[in-house]
């Protein structure tokens, strides 16, 4: 079985250039505009990993995270923000407060996006096995 993948940015060349990545490397991969349509999204088809942008018009990256924190059937979904600019929290704070488990910034290569998905995906399974 493929991992899912939801990919959320207001760029669209990020958005299908990521997405044709993920999709050559054997994962399905599903892509929202914005926050609200990731949300939805998440409601009929449940991720096995986020990446997400930050900044975004609607619902930014950080109040999308925020929403799968508080919800119990979400929480656990590890999320990768991309973000052009640079954050007034910690890394560990951006984890405790909203769940992101690695920030990647801006401008990034492909193969460093899909590599460090690649090891969230493979943390995630490995605490799901313990």
């Amino acid at each position: 079985m493929a991992y899912r993948i939801l990919l959320v940015d207001d760029e669209v060349h990020i958005l299908r250039a990521s997405e044709f990545k993920f999709q050559r490397l054997g994962y399905e991969v599903l892509c929202a505009a914005d926050g609200e349509e990731a949300w939805e999204l998440i409601a009929h088809a449940r991720p096995d990993l986020i990446v997400t942008d930050c900044q975004m018009p609607r619902l930014d990256g950080l109040g999308l995270a925020a929403r799968l924190q508080e919800n119990p059937a979400t929480a656990d979904i590890p999320i990768l923000m991309l973000t052009a600019k640079g954050f007034e929290l910690s890394a560990e704070e951006l984890r405790l407060r909203y769940g992101i488990a690695a920030l990647l910034p801006k401008p990034f290569s492909p193969r460093e996006m899909t590599q460090l998905a690649e090891t969230l995906l493979n943390e995630k399974a490995s605490t799901v096995a313990n």
